[in-house]
């Protein structure tokens, strides 16, 4: 970064702190907005663009050699008359970084000439070409793809530090992407009653990151073909130089099956457990000194002073309306050996006791007892730690619902349920493309590798539309001069002003020779 840029943003950010800076107000007359005398007009010589940081994205997707991989393997198009495939999955892509939230929203970007400009674009794919590129894959293309993407990922993985692969763990779950079409080819009525597809999510834990994603008819279960992407996915992390991986699941994933080649494998596993009659009784024939309390941390810490809790407006109405309420009183914890049905060899079996109080309004009808499950092959933790390890596996369903709500990624635009599935990884492809940016956060050793490891860290928690706010929506005078491409920074943020976005940008920028 030079010392002129650094400059600038320092007095932006001088700029908007003295406005901000904390006074003391008398009464005002006026409102704060005082705008009224506005006129709009056309600027004929600055250009401008409301996604600057597509920039950065853009140069991560041409430094980790996406571009490249995606041209050399997925081969859907005879002649390209203009776009290669890397044009059409990118388009898709870059279109929900850009802010948009469905596959129309591209015919405001091919309209939008500084966007074009600024990915050195004559012009990109319109929503009609798009949806005729998702309709060209094949079940073997997707695979290609997604193929493709994990490789690429494999890269970038090997770029962290060697903490980076103590543990990889792998969560699996599957999601229900309903549709309100009529005609969409592969889709089924799901559990409760909704038509819809039924996607398969295999996750990083550790990053958040799809890797596999499996497009299935509503009315499939959620875990079929969880144990064939399971494997595919030891694959790849033992290929990326993971130390140990962990499979996690819940109670539809205990793939019974193929826990003893997992475990003769060196494999960890932690799966729940359906509350079948036989554990229920083994659990309730446990010597009362195995049982241990079940103390779970703080879900958060004060860093202020504490303050008075308000109301539970909740439970008071519960118990004003006489709702049947079940209250948690006590938790404990034990653990035995067990040999599923499919198995040849015995694991641990981690049972939670739930001592629960079923109440109507103010009044105590009985009390209750409920037990949960979790089957794992990891002897170096206690019972204790298994369970909030395998609590841990909620991350994944805000990974879930950023996949549908924030990237917008499985609102199956397409007809069939292929097409569909292309899509929802090229979406999906947005999100991956997030938590890159935030694994190519530069650490430099020294008194900053702190902040900058926050930094990273920052990026991968953020949701999805967070992180198209602080550093992609970032407005930019897009010049073209002496075959640069400049984005020039017209505002100011808390992102920039620790130099996250112009960092990240600068590491992936080609070295001049």
């Amino acid at each position: 970064m030079t010392t002129s840029l650094h400059q600038q943003l320092y007095n932006r950010k001088r700029r908007i702190n003295r406005r901000l800076a904390p006074r003391n107000f008398f009464d005002q007359g006026t409102p704060v907005f005082t705008a009224g005398n506005i006129h709009y007009d056309m600027s004929d010589r600055i250009l401008a663009v409301a996604c600057g940081g597509i920039g950065a994205i853009h140069l991560l997707a041409r430094h980790s050699g996406l571009i490249e991989a995606i041209n050399a393997d997925l081969k859907l198009l005879k002649v390209h008359l203009p776009y290669h495939e890397s044009d059409h999955v990118l388009n898709i892509a870059y279109n929900l970084l850009a802010g948009g939230t469905c596959i129309e929203d591209l015919e405001l970007l091919r309209n939008n000439e500084v966007y074009l400009n600024a990915l050195g674009a004559t012009r990109i794919p319109d929503p009609t070409t798009a949806g005729d590129f998702c309709r060209r894959f094949t079940e073997a293309d997707v695979q290609t793809l997604m193929d493709v993407i994990n490789r690429v990922r494999v890269k970038l993985w090997k770029q962290q530090s060697a903490g980076f692969f103590e543990l990889a763990i792998v969560d699996a779950d599957g999601a229900i992407a309903p549709t309100q079409g009529e005609c969409k080819q592969g889709m089924g009525l799901s559990y409760d009653g909704q038509w819809s597809y039924h996607a398969l999510v295999m996750s990083l834990a550790n990053t958040g990151e799809p890797l596999f994603l499996v497009n299935r008819s509503g009315n499939r279960p959620s875990h079929e073909g969880a144990g064939e992407y399971f494997d595919r996915s030891i694959i790849l992390l033992r290929l990326a130089g993971f130390l140990r991986i962990l499979l996690r699941g819940d109670t539809d994933f205990s793939q019974t099956k193929r826990l003893d080649g997992w475990d003769n494998d060196h494999v960890d596993f932690l799966f729940g457990f359906d509350a079948t009659p036989n554990l229920k009784a083994i659990a309730n024939g446990l010597p009362p000194d195995i049982w241990r309390p079940l103390n779970r941390p703080a879900r958060y810490e004060v860093k202020t002073d504490p303050r008075q809790r308000p109301e539970n407006v909740k439970e008071r109405l519960v118990v004003e309306h006489e709702y049947k309420n079940i209250r948690l009183k006590s938790e404990d914890v034990a653990e035995f050996d067990y040999t599923p049905t499919a198995c040849k060899k015995s694991y641990r079996m981690v049972v939670v006791r739930k001592n629960l109080s079923i109440e109507k309004g103010e009044k105590l009808l009985f009390d209750d007892v409920r037990y949960f499950f979790y089957i794992t092959n990891v002897r170096d933790k206690s019972a204790e730690e298994i369970v909030l390890l395998a609590n841990d596996r909620c991350n994944q369903e805000n990974l879930i619902a950023q996949l549908k709500g924030g990237v917008k990624a499985m609102k199956m635009p397409a007809g069939d349920l292929t097409s569909n599935w292309a899509y929802m990884v090229m979406a999906s492809l947005a999100w991956t493309l997030k938590a890159w940016m935030g694994l190519s956060v530069p650490v430099v050793p020294g008194p900053h590798r702190e902040r900058h490891e926050e930094q990273k860290r920052s990026i991968l928690r953020m949701e999805f539309r967070q992180f198209v706010n602080a550093l992609v929506n970032v407005p930019c005078q897009i010049v073209r001069q002496a075959g640069k491409i400049i984005y020039r920074l017209l505002s100011w943020n808390p992102w920039q002003q620790v130099q996250v976005l112009v960092r990240v940008a600068a590491s992936l920028r080609p070295m001049r020779c």
